[in-house]
C-alpha cells in the first residue's frame, strides 16, 4: 500500500500507483510513505505470507484494543486474565505465548523484564495505529528471535486526516482521541496523536461483585522530512501508560493496581531509488511497570537500544537481492516482593547478519531464499532460513515454503532467582522450530476470493522448568503443531462478507493437547450499506466469532478441565452526516457469560456511542 501526498490532499490508494512519475521535480511534488519488511527484496517480498489490517478496517472493527482486533484472525488464539486492561497472551498457530514477536515499524518491542520475554497484548490500544501487519508462521529470518509462531508489526505513521473522536456509554465511561497534522512548505510534516480512555469494568476474578477501573493514555508523535528526491528522514515516538485494577484472588481484590508504561523512539533514514533501497533505523525502547499489591510494590524495568541497516537491489525483472545487519542490546531487571519472591538483573546482546534473493525462475514463477545468522553473547551463533516457491496462474496462485525459527533464552531464564531455589542457567540453548507450509489463493468469480494455508511445524530444544531450573528438553520428543487456516471473501458495491476458519492440532510431548488452544475457530464479518427512507444512508457491521472447546487449568485445584466453546457477536451501526461519522457499538450482543482462562471474567454486553469528526 502506498501513501501519496499532493499539495494539501492526502490520497490513500489501495491499488498500485506508478511511482516513476513521483519525484522531486514533479509539479506539484509528492511524498511516498511505505512499510519495509526486513531481509527482503522486490521479488522475494511478493512471496512472504502476511495479513494487512488497514486503518479503515481498524475503524470498522469496533475494537478499541489489540485483543479485540486480533481475535478474528485465523490462527490466533487469545487468552486474557479478565476484561479490558488485564494481561493478555496470544498463541499463534498453537505455539507458546512467548513465540510471537511484536514490533513497532519493524522494531521488536517484546518486554525483556518479563519471565519469558512475551508481550502483554492487554495494555495496547488502537487509537494511534495506522496499520497492523501479521506474519503467520516463523519469521525469524526477517525479524530475529521470538518469531517462532509468527510476528505482529504495528505501523505508526503520519495520519494526514485531522480528526477528533469521542465515545461514551450510559455510565459515563469515555474514550477521547485527537489527531493533528502540520504540513510545512519544505515538504516536512509533523503529526501529533493523543488518546485517553477511562472505563469501569467488571471484576477480573470470577465471583467478585466489585468493579475494576481502567485508564489508558497513548500519544504518538511523527515527523518526516523529504531531504531530496530519494532521501527521507523520519522520527517516531510512542508513549503508552495503562493503569488498571486487578484481583489477586476471589477473597483478595481490594488495593491491587498495575501501572504499565512503555516508550519507544525511532530515528529512520530511507534512501529509495528505482532499483535500490537502503534503510537505517536507530531505536530505543523502555518499559517501567509496577504492581501494587496492597502496599507491596513489584517493579519491572527494561531498556533496549539497537540499530538496523537494510539494503536491497533489483538487478532485472528476473533477480533481486537483499542484505543487512541488526544489533540489539537488552538490559532488564525486576524485583517481585510478594509471597513468591523472585528477582533478576542482567543484560544480553545480539548481532545478526542476513541476506536474501528472489528469482523469477520461470514465467509467473519465483523462488525466494532467506538466510540469517544471530550471534548472542551467551548462546552463540544460530542460523535460520526460509525457502519459498510461488506460482501464479490466470486467476490464482499457490506455493509452498519451508522455514526455521528461533527463540533465545530470556534474561530471567539466564540470570534470574526466586525463593524456591531457582537460579539462572547460562548453559541454555536456543529453542528452534521447523515449519512447512502449502498455500493457495483463487479468484472463484470476479467478486469472490478463497485462500487457504496448510502448515505443519515442530519445536526443538524447547525450554522447560525442571528441578528448580530452566533446561532444554533432552528426550528428543518435539512439540508439534499442524492445522489449516482459510478465508472466503465476497464483495459487491453495498456488501462485504468475510468468512474465516481455523483448525488446529497442538500437542505436548506426551501427545496430549496443549492448553488454551481450541481445535477449531470460525466466524464471519459483514459490512452492509443500507438506505432507509427515514434515516437515510447508514452502515451496519456484524461480527461473529466461534471460539471452540479447549483444555485449561482449573483456577482452584489446578486440574486439567475442558472449557466450553463461546459464540460472540458484535454489532456496529454508523452514519455519516457532513464531515462527522456517528456510531453505536454493541459488544457481546447476546451477553454471553464466559471465562477465559478459567476463573477470570470476560466482559458482558457493552454499549457505547460516539462520533468521529
Amino acid at each position: 500500500m502506498s501513501f501519496i501526498f499532493f499539495n494539501d490532499q492526502f490520497i490513500n490508494e489501495a491499488k498500485s500507483i506508478n511511482l516513476n512519475t513521483c519525484n522531486w521535480d514533479t509539479n506539484p511534488p509528492c511524498l511516498t510513505i511505505s512499510s519495509k519488511i526486513s531481509n527482503s527484496s522486490k521479488i522475494s517480498d511478493t512471496s512472504i505470507n502476511k495479513i494487512i489490517i488497514s486503518k479503515k478496517e481498524i475503524d470498522q472493527s469496533m475494537a478499541t484494543d489489540l485483543v479485540g482486533l486480533l481475535k478474528t484472525i485465523p490462527g490466533i488464539n487469545i487468552t486474557q486474565s479478565g476484561p479490558q486492561g488485564q494481561q493478555a497472551s496470544i498463541f499463534m498457530r498453537g505455539t507458546g505465548s512467548n513465540h510471537t514477536l511484536v514490533m513497532i515499524n519493524g522494531v521488536p518491542i517484546n518486554d525483556q523484564s518479563t519471565t519469558q520475554g512475551l508481550h502483554d497484548f492487554g495494555v495496547d490500544f488502537l487509537h494511534t495505529i495506522q496499520q497492523i501487519e501479521i506474519y503467520p508462521g516463523s519469521s525469524s529470518t526477517h525479524f530475529g528471535t521470538n518469531a517462532i509462531g509468527g510476528a505482529v508489526n504495528i505501523i505508526l505513521d503520519i495520519d494526514y486526516n485531522d480528526s477528533l473522536s469521542v465515545n461514551s456509554d450510559h455510565k459515563n465511561n469515555y474514550n477521547f482521541f485527537i489527531n493533528k497534522n502540520f504540513l510545512n512548505k519544505d515538504l516536512s510534516s509533523f503529526n501529533f496523536k493523543f488518546a485517553f480512555l477511562n472505563k469501569e469494568i467488571i471484576s477480573a476474578k470470577i465471583g467478585n461483585d466489585e468493579k475494576d477501573k481502567l485508564e489508558n493514555f497513548t500519544s504518538n508523535i511523527n515527523y518526516q522530512k523529504q531531504i531530496n528526491d530519494s532521501l527521507t528522514f523520519s522520527n517516531t515516538m510512542y508513549l503508552r501508560q495503562t493503569n488498571s485494577e486487578y484481583d489477586n484472588s476471589q477473597s483478595q481484590y481490594e488495593g491491587y493496581k498495575s501501572n504499565n508504561n512503555m516508550l519507544t523512539n525511532q530515528f529512520r533514514l530511507s534512501d529509495t531509488k528505482d532499483n535500490k533501497k537502503n534503510d537505517l533505523v536507530i531505536y530505543f525502547n523502555t518499559y517501567d511497570r509496577e504492581y501494587d499489591e496492597v502496599g507491596i510494590i513489584d517493579e519491572y524495568k527494561s531498556n533496549v537500544v539497537g540499530a538496523k541497516i537494510d539494503s536491497s537491489k533489483t538487478y532485472s525483472d528476473k533477480f533481486s537481492l537483499g542484505y543487512g545487519a541488526d544489533y540489539k542490546y537488552d538490559w532488564g531487571k525486576f524485583d517481585n516482593r510478594g509471597s513468591y519472591a523472585a528477582s533478576t538483573k542482567g543484560d544480553i546482546s545480539n548481532f545478526a547478519l542476513y541476506t536474501n534473493f528472489g528469482w523469477n525462475i520461470f514465467t509467473s514463477s519465483n523462488i525466494s531464499f532467506f538466510l540469517r545468522n544471530d550471534r548472542h553473547n551467551e548462546i552463540g551463533n544460530n542460523k535460520t532460513y526460509k525457502f519459498i516457491f510461488n506460482k501464479e496462474l490466470k486467476n490464482s496462485y499457490f506455493g509452498f515454503a519451508t522455514m526455521s525459527g528461533l527463540r533465545n533464552p530470556t534474561i530471567y531464564e539466564l540470570y534470574g532467582t526466586d525463593n524456591y531455589g531457582y537460579s539462572g542457567n547460562k548453559d541454555l540453548k536456543a529453542e528452534k522450530s521447523i515449519t512447512h507450509e502449502l498455500y493457495g489463493n483463487i479468484d472463484l468469480q470476479k467478486n469472490l476470493n478463497f485462500s487457504t494455508t496448510f502448515f505443519k511445524s515442530r519445536i526443538i530444544d524447547n525450554i522447560e522448568y525442571l528441578n528448580n531450573q530452566y533446561v532444554n528438553d533432552t528426550d528428543n520428543i518435539d512439540l508439534k503443531q499442524s492445522g489449516v487456516n482459510s478465508e472466503l471473501n465476497f464483495s459487491l458495491k453495498k456488501i462485504n462478507l468475510n468468512l474465516f476458519s481455523s483448525f488446529l492440532s497442538s500437542k505436548k510431548e506426551n501427545g496430549s493437547n496443549q492448553l488454551r488452544r481450541p481445535k477449531k475457530n470460525y466466524g464471519f464479518k459483514i459490512l452492509k450499506k443500507l438506505d432507509n427512507p427515514i434515516v437515510g444512508k447508514f452502515n451496519i457491521n456484524l461480527n461473529y466469532n466461534h471460539y471452540g472447546k479447549h483444555y485449561d487449568t482449573h483456577s482452584k485445584n489446578f486440574s486439567v478441565i475442558e472449557m466450553d466453546s463461546t459464540d460472540i457477536v458484535d454489532l456496529r451501526l454508523s452514519k455519516k452526516f457532513f464531515n462527522t461519522n456517528f456510531f453505536l457499538n454493541i459488544s457481546n450482543l447476546f451477553n454471553e457469560n464466559y471465562q477465559r482462562p478459567h476463573g477470570y471474567n470476560q466482559e458482558n454486553r457493552y454499549i457505547n456511542f460516539g462520533f468521529k469528526f
